[in-house]
This record gives C-alpha cells, sequence and structure tokens, in this order.
C-alpha cells in the first residue's frame, strides 16, 4: 500500500509541474480581428464585440492620432503592425490600409492569413460603403447598417451659407475633393480656400488670413501663426473657432461627430450679428 501511495504522490507531483494545455478559442460565426489602421479601428470598435477584436493600430492610442476615446483603446490589444505581432495573435482576418506595404501582405499571407484592404473615403456614401463591406466581413452586418444609418442621416436644412476657410495643421487647407470638405457643404458652409483657388494642402500664412479674411476660421492645428495673439483682435471681422484634428481624416462614426460639431459652430455664427 506504501509503494501504490508513492506512485501516486508522485505522479501527482509531475501532473502539477506539467505546463497547461493551450486554451482553445470558442468557436463562433464571427471571425477574429486585427486592425492596422486607425480609421478601420474606429468603425470596428462600433460594430464588432470586443471578443472578436484582438488588436487595433498603435496610432489608436495616440490622442494624436486616434479616433477613438483614449480609455476606449486602452482596453483593446494593440500591435506595432509588424507581420510578426500579427501572425502571433493568428486572427481570422486582418484590416488595413491599401499603404500596407507589400512585404508585410505577403508575410501574412504566407502565414495563412486573410487580408482586407482599403482606401480612404472621401465622399461619405464612399464611407457608408466601406462601412457596409467591414461589416460584411465582421459577420456583424446588422451593426454596419445602423452605424451607416448614422453616418448617412440628412444634414437639417440651413440658411445661406457661410464662407469658412479650415485651417489645418501645418497651416494648409483641404482639397475640393476631400470628405472634410463634403462635410463642410452640408452643413452649410462654402470654401474660402476653394474660392481663392486654393487645393488640397495649400499653406495659407496667417498674414493672408488677415489681409482675406473669411466669415469663418475653424482652426485645427498648432501652428504659431494659428495661435498668434493677432488673432485674439479679430472676432469683429470673422468668427473663430476650435476645430479637432481628429474630425477631419476619417469617416465611419467620426462623421456624426464631425456633423455635431459643425453644426454647434454654425449655430454660434447665427447668434452672432
Amino acid at each position: 500500500m506504501n509503494g501504490r501511495l508513492a506512485v501516486l504522490a508522485a505522479a501527482l507531483l509531475l501532473s502539477s509541474c506539467a505546463p497547461d494545455a493551450p486554451v482553445a478559442r470558442p468557436q463562433s460565426d464571427t471571425p477574429t480581428i486585427v486592425s492596422l489602421n486607425p480609421c478601420l479601428d474606429a468603425i470596428l470598435v462600433e460594430i464588432a464585440g470586443p471578443e472578436q477584436v484582438l488588436a487595433l493600430s498603435h496610432y489608436s492610442r495616440d490622442p494624436g492620432g486616434s479616433s477613438i476615446p483614449a480609455g476606449v483603446a486602452q482596453s483593446y490589444g494593440s500591435t506595432g503592425g509588424t507581420a510578426e505581432e500579427v501572425i502571433a495573435l493568428q486572427p481570422d482576418l486582418v484590416l488595413a490600409s491599401t499603404f500596407l506595404p507589400q512585404p508585410t501582405r505577403s508575410a501574412l499571407e504566407r502565414a495563412g492569413l486573410t487580408v482586407a484592404t482599403f482606401g480612404s473615403p472621401v465622399t461619405v456614401a464612399e464611407s457608408v460603403a466601406q462601412v457596409r463591406e467591414v461589416a460584411a466581413l465582421a459577420g456583424r452586418a446588422g451593426n454596419g447598417e445602423a452605424l451607416a444609418a448614422r453616418i448617412a442621416a440628412p444634414p437639417p436644412q440651413t440658411g445661406a451659407p457661410i464662407d469658412a476657410l479650415l485651417w489645418q495643421e501645418g497651416e494648409i487647407v483641404a482639397g475640393e475633393q476631400t470628405l472634410i470638405v463634403e462635410l463642410l457643404r452640408q452643413e452649410g458652409f462654402t470654401s474660402h480656400a476653394a474660392a481663392r483657388g486654393l487645393g488640397q494642402a495649400d499653406r495659407v500664412s496667417l498674414e493672408r488670413v488677415l489681409s482675406d479674411p473669411p466669415r469663418m476660421l475653424l482652426i485645427a492645428g498648432d501652428a504659431p501663426g494659428q495661435r498668434h495673439p493677432l488673432l485674439e483682435g479679430q472676432y469683429k471681422r470673422m468668427l473663430i473657432a476650435d476645430f479637432n484634428p481628429s474630425l477631419i481624416y476619417c469617416g465611419g462614426p467620426t462623421i456624426p461627430k464631425a456633423r455635431e460639431r459643425l453644426r454647434a459652430i454654425r449655430a454660434e455664427a447665427e447668434r452672432r450679428p
């Protein structure tokens, strides 16, 4: 009996030292996903369950490059965008920008991962289509339709258009074929930059703003000229409002937030003489 007890004790000791067996992922009809793009991150956290999203891009943890609240981004995993990190997570699907480096894409596909790439929408319609495509891939078509409806909601009726200059980071302006300029038009603003023949990423100096002021100046940057004391004395010549740069570059759930801010700015302008 003592011998049997000794053998049993030894077996229990060995089993306690053995490594844990890999934990199998629960079976699900929806794929697990890693996103490598901050704009796609923002769509994912709106339409997919947290258990689906293995990691977001590291950009979403950078307050200067994120379209997601900091607390939300921190609740998800993150990668630096390397193929090795993504492969280690073994997602069913990788979402990325069309600018994903080809060597990275090739490495992911050689590892057997499915990669879907997306461009940057330049119209509301393109953003709606992108949301629906991402949602279909994620197995969340219903959630995608709900988000698409919020994005495509018709803007309210407005009065006379207000001449506006969106002064972006680096003292540049947006071109006509951009999503933010379409939103400006839909929300009752006209492009001061376009009326003066300016195009995408053209620079507008403080001197030019002061010599040819728009009715509304939307400041979305922190360059010295954009925060110059000379602007403080210009409120009688033009209305000045801050505009968060995070509302400029992404579609998806960023669109309703941008609309809300533009409507608030326009309402303020209409209260001013």
